[in-house]
């Protein structure tokens, strides 16, 4: 029977104290450990089973955190974790999600960044390297001595990864710049520069062309990158280099996941299912809101590529996640486009299609498309193009600190020219694309994708998803900008935008089976790029307080702007505005029920503060 060497393995110390005939087994521990994690609790396997052995030749050649290295988007940084005193929380169930699945200064001095969005490694890298160089110019002691960047071959598809690159040459100085190519991105790679790659795995790295000689770069290759032992000589020779450096190393990712994991679809190599394993006991769980959604979406694009050559799906290299399944891309032909990952490139490439007369849809996360700001304004928005955009994984969520979608409707919202849609049913999402994508729509619009509050609310048949809007609407040329008055009431009027819909709904339920019942009315906004003021200037002649839902930040968001509304343009008006929403903060995996308690997002909550109001009154 094998030692169980991982348990014995505290700290990178314990690493370097391992005979070297021994680094097999720990590897081959941390395999199997990793890969039933996957299987139990789920996460970023296949990254990280490709990165084992470098990781801990990493840890045996340097000195962490004296050598700082840095991961890129760190979903690849389970390994590292395990060797710097957190394999438990990857082996004990009982200690699953203790620690969040991407590097994060607050658990380990070993990590020096929280990250989770992809190419900015070598830039980071930049900073600490220049720092050092600094320090030591004048004489003094740095904190840090070798620097490592650690990217896979699809991070570098990401623009910053490439001006990095372009720093890191002209900079001069220690430097280690790890590119991990596995031949995949999360599905697979796209790009010119990947023939360029295979082209150097080819010749063993001895080949005229070379993406990172062409920078200006050292370059070395590592045909084995499964191989500990030839890693850890790799390592030796560049530790304490004087000029930046590329390594490159060919590995494969998913390595070792069996056949049960196959029986699921999850395989080792070019296999995209592994980049996000679910747990086994999730195997035949329902479609999220996101896959579900989505896939609604393109069957619905699907059925119009024949006759609309200009209408083309957009991805930045995260198609899976969002419905947008392999069977798909492979009938829409050259009607679907995984531009990698580039969301500044995607929305800009996108504009392009618009202005030559096409209608190009975009999609990707909402905290995805916050990478892309400046294109969101300019080339989209000052540039009037009709791109419609498709922000998946928007609101309150459980999610990492890295990846919240709460921040959406500020940004998006306070964007001159953009239209906002947030459809709150099914038919009401489908209906707002088909004419986002229309010749009636001539304006840019960004669709904020239902999410899981929604499609929770329609499978419990607590909403209608079939609902759409009102026939005197439909027939308008902008049939999303006033706002829809679902029941008429008077006293209190709800309005909840988007997933907070059906917060709002249960609200006015609550409110009317009260003591003292109260009618409220119930508004669906539909949009939020504009306020619908004839609709609200109609509720102050009987309507004393008006309550906003948004699952969003709520400074610099929606709600506030009403509350301005009636303070600054009916400043005469006695309304009571009740603001509801998420506080400016960043949160890490805390459960959704637990921010909306924390944000007085509940119903118990939103109906005890407008009884307390109506009592004050």
């Amino acid at each position: 029977m094998t030692h169980d060497l991982l348990s014995q393995v505290l700290s990178p110390s314990d690493v370097k104290l391992l005979h070297p005939a021994q680094l097999d087994a720990l590897c081959a521990q941390i395999r199997e450990a990793l890969v039933e994690y996957g299987k139990r609790y789920g996460g970023h396997i296949g990254s990280n089973l490709g990165l084992i052995e470098a990781c801990v030749a990493l840890h045996v050649v340097f000195e962490s955190p004296l050598d700082k290295i840095v991961f890129d988007v760190s979903h690849q940084s389970y390994v590292h974790k395990m060797l710097t005193g957190r394999a438990e929380a990857f082996r004990r169930a009982e200690l699953f999600g203790t620690v969040t699945g991407f590097t994060n200064p607050g658990e380990s001095e070993h990590d020096h960044f929280v990250l989770g969005h992809t190419g900015t490694s070598i830039s980071l890298a930049c900073g600490m390297a220049k720092e050092r160089d600094m320090v030591r110019a004048a004489g003094g002691t740095a904190q840090t001595n070798n620097v490592i960047a650690v990217i896979g071959d699809g991070a570098l598809s990401s623009a910053i990864a490439f001006e990095g690159l372009n720093n890191a040459a002209e900079q001069g100085g220690n430097m280690i710049i790890l590119v991990n190519d596995n031949e995949m991105s999360i599905a697979e790679n796209h790009g010119g520069m990947y023939a360029t790659l295979a082209a150097m795995r080819d010749s063993h790295g001895r080949g005229e062309r070379n993406l990172f000689r062409d920078f200006g770069l050292d370059y070395r290759y590592v045909e084995y990158g499964n191989d500990v032992h030839e890693l850890i000589r790799a390592f030796e020779e560049v530790r304490g280099i004087d000029h930046p450096v590329v390594v490159h190393i060919h590995t494969t990712k998913g390595l070792g996941l069996d056949a049960e994991d196959a029986a699921q679809g999850v395989c080792e190599g070019r296999c995209e299912a592994n980049h996000w394993q679910n747990p086994l006991s999730r195997a035949d769980s329902p479609l999220g809101a996101r896959k579900y959604y989505g896939g609604l979406a393109m069957a619905s694009l699907e059925r119009r590529f024949a006759t609309e050559p200009g209408l083309v799906v957009v991805s930045p290299a995260t198609p899976g996640s969002n419905g947008i399944t392999q069977d798909f891309r492979e009938r829409a032909g050259a009607h679907y486009v995984d531009t990698g990952i580039t969301e500044e490139h995607a929305v800009a490439f996108a504009s392009g299609i618009a202005k030559a007369g096409g209608r190009p849809v975009v999609a990707t996360s909402a905290t995805f498309f916050q990478r892309t700001f400046d294109q969101l304004q300019q080339e989209l928005a000052l540039n009037d193009t009709p791109v419609t955009l498709l922000s998946f994984g928007a609101g309150l969520s459980a999610a990492d600190n890295t990846h919240s979608g709460a921040f959406d409707i500020a940004m998006f919202g306070n964007i001159p020219g953009l239209t906002c849609l947030a459809p709150t049913s099914r038919r009401m999402f489908l209906d707002m694309l088909a004419w986002s994508t229309s010749a009636r729509n001539t304006h840019p619009v960004v669709i904020r994708v239902p999410g899981d509050t929604i499609l929770k609310a329609e499978r419990a048949g607590e909403l209608d998803p079939e609902a759409s809007l009102a026939p005197q609407k439909t027939d308008l040329l902008k049939p999303w900008f006033g706002y829809e008055v679902v029941s008429d009431g008077s006293g209190v009027a709800v309005l909840g935008l988007g997933n907070a819909f059906a917060t709002a709904h249960a609200v006015v339920e609550r409110l009317a089976d009260s003591s003292p019942a109260i009618g409220a009315t119930l508004i669906n906004p539909l949009q939020f790029s504009s306020l619908d003021e004839q609709t609200l200037r109609s509720l102050a002649e009987d309507h004393r307080v008006v309550v906003t839902l948004e699952d969003g930040q709520l400074e610099g968001g929606w709600g506030e702007k009403i509350t301005a509304f009636y303070a600054n343009m009916m400043p005469d008006c006695t309304m009571r505005v009740l603001n509801f929403g998420a506080d400016k903060e960043f949160t890490d995996r805390t459960p959704l029920a637990e921010l909306n308690s924390r944000y007085g997002m509940t119903v118990e909550s939103i109906c005890s503060r407008i009884h307390e109001l109506l009592v004050d009154r």
